[in-house]
């Protein structure tokens, strides 16, 4: 079955508009690993817009699954990571003007901070993921530097409009993750996935993880958090290749 990582981003978020204590994203993991969350998920940006550093300590303390630290490859940062150690580092573009994170990281172009990076993740015993478009050259560079996993932004399926645009779509993530399995590269997908649209990615042959935050939040505003995470377990089970039944 593919692991559900949930991203709490939009929890720090709203605790952030008011720059208070509250909602923690902290009792928020404990609530989506109650819920069945296989990983949690988080991302330290240089801005500090929503997770703190705070928060990326006390996660590492509390969190019993799976931790994966989202991250650009900034000098300040990597030294948290090292320092933390999650589980996972998935290393993402990062702009300041940024509304969230628009596309992957183009790791051909940014082979001289990207590289270094990995090493020094790697050197430590951290799991290196990147974040990239799903295209054949940069899984292949990905391989080339190191990385253990690849996470696919679906973003252009997600907001492709048509039944036509998003086959295409489907069929370039379905490309994608058969290439990089071939290469030996672990495949995990995210980035506007929610309810609806993540059926036909769970079906996709190679797939492992998925990283949901946005559409999970939003739910848990009117059902809780724990329920939220349930329905998404509960949808991507019931929508695998090989379901498997409750109980």
């Amino acid at each position: 079955m593919i692991r559900l990582g949930v991203n709490i981003d939009h929890v720090a978020t709203i605790r952030q508009a008011r720059r208070g204590r509250e909602p923690d994203p902290v009792a928020a993991a404990v609530l989506a690993v109650l819920g069945g969350a296989d990983g949690i998920t988080i991302h330290l940006r240089e801005d500090r817009r929503h997770i703190q550093d705070r928060d990326v300590y006390l996660l590492r303390e509390t969190v019993t699954v799976r931790l994966n630290l989202e991250m650009a490859a900034y000098d300040e940062i990597l030294a948290i990571a090292l320092k933390v150690k999650p589980d996972e580092a998935t290393l993402v573009p990062e702009k300041r003007q940024e509304v969230t994170t628009e596309g992957g990281l183009d790791v051909i172009a940014t082979e001289s901070a990207t590289r270094p990076a990995v090493d020094r993740l790697k050197a430590a015993g951290i799991h290196v993921s990147l974040f990239i478009d799903p295209d054949l050259a940069q899984v292949d560079q990905a391989k080339r530097l190191g990385a253990d996993a690849i996470e696919f932004q679906t973003a252009s399926y997600s907001e492709a409009v048509g039944a036509v645009a998003v086959a295409a779509e489907l069929a370039k993530l379905e490309q994608a993750t058969a290439h990089a399995r071939g290469l030996g590269l672990h495949v995990h997908m995210g980035h506007g996935l929610n309810y609806q649209n993540v059926k036909p990615i769970v079906r996709i042959a190679g797939v492992e993880e998925l990283n949901i935050g946005h559409s999970i939040v939003s739910r848990a505003v009117l059902v809780g958090l724990d329920r939220a995470v349930r329905e998404m377990k509960q949808v991507m089970q019931e929508h695998y290749p090989n379901p498997r039944k409750p109980g």
